[in-house]
């Protein structure tokens, strides 16, 4: 199936490809040889093993279990795409017989609604889709983007793929200051280019996604406050503040010293002011501060408003 994919590789590549030594790739590409699939190596510069004639396998080559876990996987997605919808078809006719009913059933198992409770309809951006071609086909794309000081620049970039986080898309792409990252939201117009892309090759999408949660929630993380609350509450921070909400100990009066985390000493102010004295601020003074102006400011325009 790498062959299929690849047209042609060494024995080198496969072994890195499927983690084993170049001494058994040899192996086993001389196996499949013998056992009369047309597998033919090359010499020379630019050589190496490929499928000749138009070979082609199937997807017998999956358990059972495999089949289940890749149709639970793409069955969501096929509820909102004509093409996956196709392609899931094609997938179940070239499975085993034995695997197609427990496979469909799989696909229709599970149904995703990205959608929350109160909220509109959620629709993927319509740039989305352009922006995917041109990751696929490796090809520059001239954007005009937004900054958040709402100043518009041209930017010729490399686009090396997108996330989708939170219901907010972001486009990972190469430039001539090296990595950005992009909100689509911010990307007023986008033209795609026949000018090829580059991509590193050691590059991998998970990767850079990773580098770039850790830099954004290391941002929003600068101010640490101690508070006290009711050990049962601590469920209802961690909802409020997620990974920024660590419980220290837990008290003998049945409270719980938690740590807070959040951009700003007004960030967590404002997360708290609603809790009233259920909640107890050890310190910082920049978030007792906050928490003091915020209480001055409702009292003065609340105190003698008259019950309707």
């Amino acid at each position: 199936m790498l062959l299929q994919s690849r047209g042609r590789a060494t024995a080198a590549e496969l072994a890195a490809e499927l983690e084993v030594s170049v001494a058994t790739a040899r192996r086993d590409l001389e196996a499949l040889s013998a056992a009369g699939i047309p597998v033919y190596p090359q010499p020379g510069r630019g050589g190496g093993w490929s499928l000749v004639g138009g070979a082609r396998t199937d997807l017998t080559g999956l358990s059972a279990t495999e089949a289940q876990a890749l149709f639970l996987l793409v069955g969501p997605a096929a509820a909102v795409s004509e093409e996956a919808r196709a392609a899931l078809r094609k997938l179940v006719r070239a499975l085993p017989q034995t695997f197609r009913a427990d496979a469909e059933a799989a696909a229709s198992a599970t149904m995703i609604d990205p959608t929350r409770w109160g909220e509109r309809d959620r629709r993927r951006p319509e740039i989305v889709d352009l922006l995917q071609a041109a990751v696929v086909r490796r090809r520059k794309v001239l954007l005009t983007y937004s900054s958040s000081a709402r100043e518009r620049t041209e930017r010729l970039v490399d686009p090396w793929g997108l996330v989708d986080k939170d219901d907010i898309w972001y486009l990972l792409a190469g430039t001539d200051r090296g990595q950005r990252t992009f909100r689509v939201d911010r990307i007023v117009g986008a033209e795609p280019t026949e000018q090829p892309a580059d991509r590193p090759d050691d590059f991998t999408l998970a990767g850079a996604w990773q580098q770039v949660v850790g830099e954004v929630e290391q941002r929003r993380s600068r101010t640490w406050a101690t508070v006290l609350v009711e050990a049962r509450f601590v469920p209802v921070l961690r909802n409020h503040f997620g990974r920024h909400c660590h419980t220290d100990a837990e008290l003998d009066d049945g409270r719980a010293r938690v740590r807070l985390g959040a951009p700003t000493p007004l960030d967590i102010a404002r997360h708290l002011a609603g809790w009233g004295a259920m909640i107890e601020v050890v310190e910082p003074r920049s978030v007792q501060a906050e928490l003091a102006r915020i209480g001055a400011e409702l009292t003065g325009r609340y105190t003698g408003t008259p019950r309707p």
